[in-house]
């Protein structure tokens, strides 16, 4: 019996922190105005899709962006904390200019992808990514047969990605997670399987208007 899941996973909307280039992890940073916009017009698109669940980190830049999914559907929306980014401990909060002035060490581990490195209060990559395998695990678990909608965090769709894709952690992110892209994975007995990644022809309107 096929018992495929098919899954669109979509990064959040765009955040004042984006644009700062600061790092977030799991700090509740709001969408900005563009990132509403960018949810919105998302949205509408995912409307053409039939989906049965729509799920959720619970940070808020998430949820915003996943209600506007699960509005157009009909939905609620399903939170997962396992969906949540990935925590960077002591340089949650920080550019990567910042990291390197105050903690040089810690930012040659970051710069390396030392797979094992924590942050000190944080998660490394490896513990990263074993989260994200759960919460797939349980997506797939509760969803045989179904197609679902997951907004989540750039770090949980590049482990996905990389996942799909046979690209080790440690080698350098060589793809674009943009904001609100509608990226479709499948995944069943054989393993994770990309169909489409980086859809965003829905943005162009959203992206080419003035951010004031």
């Amino acid at each position: 019996m096929n018992m495929t899941t098919r899954i669109c996973f979509t990064r959040h909307g765009e955040t004042d922190w984006n644009v700062a280039k600061r790092i977030q992890g799991q700090t509740d940073v709001p969408l900005n105005e563009t990132g509403r916009s960018q949810a919105l017009a998302m949205a509408f698109n995912a409307a053409h899709h039939d989906f049965s669940a729509v799920y959720s980190s619970d940070l808020q830049r998430a949820l915003d962006t996943a209600k506007m999914v699960a509005e157009r559907r009909g939905l609620e929306v399903n939170t997962l904390p396992q969906l949540r980014e990935r925590h960077f401990g002591i340089f949650q909060g920080l550019t990567a200019e910042e990291g390197l002035q105050l903690n040089p060490a810690a930012h040659a581990c970051y710069m390396a992808r030392d797979v094992n490195y924590d942050f000190e209060s944080g998660e490394s990559m490896l513990r990263f990514a074993e989260r994200v395998k759960e919460a797939v695990a349980y997506l797939t678990r509760h969803h045989p047969q179904q197609t679902i909608a997951v907004v989540s965090h750039a770090g949980v769709l590049e482990i996905v990605y990389r996942k799909a894709t046979g690209r080790p952690l440690h080698t350098p992110r060589d793809f674009a997670i943009p904001n609100c892209a509608l990226n479709w994975f499948n995944f069943d007995e054989h393993g994770w399987h990309l169909e489409t990644w980086d859809d965003h022809h829905h943005l162009h309107k959203v992206l080419l208007e003035s951010a004031e």
